[in-house]
């Protein structure tokens, strides 16, 4: 399944980023099909050929997260951007509005403590008649 995503460019923390169509499970540092564009998110600045990138989205390319964004604005697809860097949720947790859910019963029952004595305190000593 071919895949539009983002091949890193650049000197070390000044990467910028061509815009490449390839292999989905391909590794990006190795061939590309075809080269879209650039990216540079230094300056937020970008260059893409349109006409390409709506053939490759016509075609079934699966453009990233990231890239997709991208392209919605270029204006070249329309949709919702989606969110980027979220944790997921993990299965298990209380979500807002819910209880949270009970532990197991144990087979045994936990030990009770004893209730303790308050201790005498010293501003009150006991009268010794």
């Amino acid at each position: 399944m071919l895949a539009i995503k983002f091949k890193r460019v650049g000197k070390k923390h000044q990467g910028s980023f061509r815009i490449v169509v390839g292999e989905k499970r391909r590794k990006i540092v190795g061939r590309y099909v075809d080269d879209l564009g650039w990216y540079n998110p230094r300056t937020d600045s970008f260059e893409i050929d349109k006409k390409k990138a709506e053939h490759w989205v016509s075609v079934g390319a699966q453009p990233t997260d990231s890239v997709r964004n991208l392209l919605i604005k270029a204006n070249i697809i329309r949709g919702k951007k989606k969110p980027l860097h979220l944790k997921p949720k993990k299965e298990g947790t209380a979500e807002a509005g819910e209880a949270p859910k009970a532990a197991p019963a144990s087979a045994e029952p936990a030990a009770e403590k004893p209730a303790e004595e308050p201790a005498a305190t010293p501003e009150a000593p006991e009268a010794a008649a």
